[in-house]
């Protein structure tokens, strides 16, 4: 037996919403795979978490992240292929943002979610390598993927630490992880000393003075004046959050689950990072573009090639996340609608459905009526040949945690484990 989990990120919406996309969203695949499999819902952090996709992520693959986690800086940048000096850099997730220049206040966290790639290398190339004027400091920035980036800040003399806060104000540290704010102000935040250390002190000081030197760079930007001209939002500041000093020590998948092989198909550097961090296969896909046929098309043959080579093939599928945030119902559930045809529907026609298990789940909740994370549990389907299925007839929030006979897990790190004994795959 082999394992198939697909993860569709962002895709429910609270319970208490009618209607949520899952339930608006024409996905006859998904819905047989229910019909045919057990279902339930998890909390993939705990109750009360609002989870970013870096912690959640590493929840469903069976780790917890207060035991072992670190901060996403050191995952994005590990998924982007950077190194950070451990002691002297640490490393930030980072938006390109919109803001008010004279006030800092936040116009949009993304740039509109128009912000191309190759623009935003053009204006991280403008910042990279830049002098910091304080403490031998100086900034590493890389574009990944859209308004995306990774920040590093270092010293060439001074130790710094990861113990100081976000800049990017809709996220809030909580120990090593970031949870989003229920509400915000709208400004950019200054970053804080989150302990009396001289480390945290000069780590603060010297993102602080990159926040306003990247304000002033960018503000006079060539792809700036281009897109001002084109009536865009300009890419102006840059937001930091989840600082991180160095990786997790984990132990690889593999070593946790008895020998089994691994492989994922992922789009994003966080993801990616997490994939080469626990040991597993990572696809090379390109990054997600408006052609989902195409998209979904490079993500099957990547999933079926290392099918052939491993035990269990993670994928992970951006879709329904970024409608949701940006509170589109019709285009949230469009997006599930393209992944049930593109990727669900051909992907049972190649497989061998006596030979292949399939997971379905999310990594967090993203409710187009609240246009960010939230803590609400997600639906849970596991197809197998070996499975009894259970009285759920639709992929849907109401029917997984009302009807499914996998119940409610309280953890994300739960999942993974359970399924695989389920599947009658785990190795003792």
């Amino acid at each position: 037996m082999k394992l198939i989990y697909l993860v569709i990120d962002g895709a429910p919406d609270r319970v208490v919403d009618s209607p949520t996309a899952l339930e608006v969203a024409k996905k006859e695949n998904l819905d047989r795979l229910a019909k045919e499999g057990v279902c339930g819902c998890m909390y993939t952090i705990g109750r009360g978490i609002a989870p970013e996709s870096d912690t959640a992520v590493f929840s469903i693959l069976g780790y917890d992240p207060e035991k072992y986690y670190t901060g996403r800086g050191p995952i994005e940048a590990l998924g982007a292929g950077i190194e950070i000096r451990e002691g002297f850099e640490v490393a930030f997730r980072a938006n390109f943002a919109t803001i008010r220049e004279d006030i800092l206040e936040i116009l949009d966290r993304r740039c509109g979610r128009d912000l191309a790639s190759d623009e935003a290398r053009e204006l991280a190339r403008a910042l990279d390598g830049l002098e910091l004027g304080m403490y031998d400091g100086y900034a590493r920035v890389i574009a990944t993927v859209g308004h995306r980036a990774v920040v590093v800040i270092g010293s060439r003399s001074h130790r710094l630490s990861d113990n100081v806060s976000n800049t990017d104000p809709a996220y809030v540290r909580c120990g090593k992880i970031s949870v989003a704010a229920k509400t915000y102000e709208k400004r950019i935040a200054e970053c804080k000393p989150l302990d009396d250390s001289r480390e945290a002190r000069v780590t603060a000081e010297l993102v602080n003075r990159f926040t306003r030197l990247a304000i002033t760079i960018l503000s006079k930007h060539p792809v700036n004046v281009r897109r001002e001209r084109l009536g865009k939002l300009k890419a102006n500041a840059i937001l930091l959050r989840d600082a991180g000093a160095a990786l997790p020590k984990v132990p690889k998948l593999s070593e946790v689950y008895g020998g089994l092989k691994f492989g994922a198909v992922a789009e994003m550097p966080v993801e990616k990072g997490i994939a080469k961090l626990l040991g597993m296969e990572v696809a090379e896909v390109p990054p997600p573009t408006e052609d989902k046929v195409r998209d979904y098309a490079q993500r099957l043959e990547a999933t079926l090639e290392l099918l052939e080579r491993c035990d269990v093939v993670y994928v992970h599928l951006k879709g329904p996340d970024e409608p949701g945030h940006d509170g589109s119902l019709e285009r949230k559930a469009r997006a599930i609608e393209l992944i049930d045809q593109y990727y669900v529907k051909p992907l049972i026609g190649h497989v061998n459905l006596d030979e292949v298990a399939i997971l379905v789940t999310s990594d967090h909740a993203t409710p187009y009526t609240v246009k960010a994370h939230t803590d609400d549990p997600v639906p849970i389907l596991v197809r197998a040949p070996s499975i009894e299925p259970d009285q759920v007839t639709r992929f849907t929030e109401k029917e997984c945690c009302q009807k499914g006979s996998l119940g409610v897990l309280e953890h994300g790190w739960e999942l993974l484990p359970r399924v695989l004994s389920l599947v009658g795959m785990l190795r003792k």
